[in-house]
């Protein structure tokens, strides 16, 4: 198995757990290794050197200080020093982590796997589909690793249709006049698994380059061909959503795809008896808890939600846009600013908008999401559309407007609106006159606003069934996984499919 111990019957089973580094990918990873806890493993959550310094500030020293057989470890993500409080740039992440990262996580499973202080060998790796050196690392090693898509189906095979975009020549574009004169508005109802309302603007933001070379696509080309040699691919969905796309990636794929979410409510239900792993939170930046006390006492759906997520930047003038959108609609709203948020820029909103809102506006620079969107005071959610958010949402039954920003939030949107029907793109140029209206035609009581809001609580029902009731697909996939996949590391050799 590697190492120079060997694993014993009453050893637990030990899952080393290496999310790509960014909030939006942490978040899920955190959750299925809390599900793999609770299922008796001994975790080891592999933070970058940089996220570790930033959870420790957002969370404090004891909340990374780990739990009997929960335990954290870091490695360097290759990009210059910095303690910045900021989310670091994605494409050059992508690139360090996928030339820098593998020496390191190779280093650290050895040391694991020599530890004095009693911690069982390594036995199985599950690491972020993007983070694929760790097939390699896990070779080494002689044990399975399964690969954690953290985004959607359809944004899987958003990604999947990239040789297909370049062959039929839709990408690259012939110039950036390309990106605003409506040729991204050419269909695409032919490419595999994905929905006929395709659109070229829907796929994955990374094929709006002029660039064949474009460091994105070729990085997404190298991840997506690495998937093909994984033990397993673990994928943050249920069966009843994205029926269409799970048949295309399991066509796809060699090896075994399992469904086990929402994470959010299948790690809630196995935890909840345990009081400091329900404790252990990945959030970067530190929550503001007092965007649920301002929420006790408002009147069911009377509030607008907005939160862009944990990478969409913006310019001032489309930060403004939104304000004053907000400022018309004539409801309260939750209104999450991170500090990085305007790029390049800091955040300044117009003094005349402070004063309009007095009253009935809270601006809170990170929440605890969940809680937030599961108050009955929400009744919509203006989102990017990650897919945290998108599930989060839908979990929670409330409609939502949508601004994508990056990779396959835009394929998120347009399955929203068009295929789950619960939701309306607010454009990708920001007018605060359609700001306002989409809000209220949401929050008013109108047909579609109704619709909306019925679909959404429709979704949030077959949700539950999945993760939460006996023979839900979701809690069956899981033990799958953990009995034929996640479990083989602690057998002989000799007794190994």
């Amino acid at each position: 198995m590697g190492g120079n111990r060997n694993t014993v019957a009453d050893e637990k089973p030990h899952a080393v757990c290496v999310p790509f580094p960014a909030q939006g990918h942490i978040t899920p990873m955190m959750k299925l290794a809390k599900v793999l806890h609770s299922k008796g493993f001994h975790v080891t959550f592999v933070n970058t050197e940089y996220n570790h310094r930033r959870l420790i500030r957002s969370r404090g020293s004891g909340a990374v200080a780990g739990l009997s057989g929960f335990r954290f470890a870091t490695i360097p993500d290759g990009l210059p020093p910095s303690d910045a409080d900021a989310t670091q740039d994605q494409e050059a992440l992508c690139y360090s982590t996928m030339t820098t990262c593998l020496p390191h996580l190779k280093k650290l499973l050895g040391g694991l796997n020599n530890s004095a202080d009693g911690v069982p060998p390594v036995t199985c790796l599950v690491a972020d589909s993007i983070m694929s050196f760790s097939l390699d690392a896990a070779a080494e090693l002689g044990v399975p690793c399964a690969l954690f898509f953290a985004a959607s189906a359809c944004g899987y095979m958003g990604y999947h249709s990239l040789p297909f975009l370049i062959d039929e020549g839709l990408v690259p574009l012939k110039d950036k006049e390309q990106v605003t004169n409506g040729y991204l508005d050419t269909p695409v109802p032919q490419a595999l698994g994905m929905s006929k309302h395709m659109r070229l603007r829907d796929f994955p933001s990374f094929v709006r380059t002029t660039d064949r070379g474009d460091i994105m696509i070729e990085f997404v080309l190298h991840e997506h061909q690495q998937a093909r040699r994984a033990a397993a691919f673990i994928v943050n969905t249920f069966d009843e959503l994205e029926e269409h796309a799970l048949d295309a990636i399991r066509a796809t794929l060699p090896g075994p795809v399992y469904t086990i979410g929402p994470l959010s409510l299948l790690a809630e239900q196995l935890v909840l008896d345990d009081g400091k792993l329900a404790m252990i939170r990945p959030s970067l930046w530190r929550e503001d808890h007092s965007c649920l006390e301002w929420l006790q006492g408002r009147e069911p759906r009377s509030v607008v939600y907005v939160n862009f997520g944990s990478i969409t930047t913006m310019s001032s003038q489309d930060l403004v846009e939104f304000a004053w959108g907000l400022a018309s609609c004539g409801y309260d709203f939750l209104w999450i600013i991170r500090n990085d948020l305007v790029k390049g820029d800091a955040v300044v909103l117009p003094p005349e908008f402070l004063e309009a809102t007095e009253g009935r506006r809270l601006l809170a620079s990170w929440c605890e999401q969940e809680a937030v969107l599961r108050h009955e005071a929400v009744g919509v959610f203006l989102t990017h559309c990650g897919w945290n958010s998108t599930l989060e949402g839908l979990n929670a039954g409330v409609p939502m407007l949508c601004w994508p920003f990056f990779a396959e939030q835009q394929t998120n949107t347009r399955y929203v609106c068009m295929e789950w029907g619960v939701g309306m793109e607010v454009g990708d140029d920001v007018r605060r006159e359609v700001v306002g209206d989409r809000i209220r035609e949401v929050m008013g009581g109108g047909d579609m606003g109704r619709e909306m809001r019925r679909k959404a609580a429709e979704w949030s029902e077959i949700a539950a069934r999945a993760t939460t009731q006996p023979g839900g697909r979701s809690l069956a996939n899981l033990e799958s996984l953990l009995k034929d996949v996640l479990l083989m590391g602690r057998l002989p050799a000799s007794n190994k499919a």
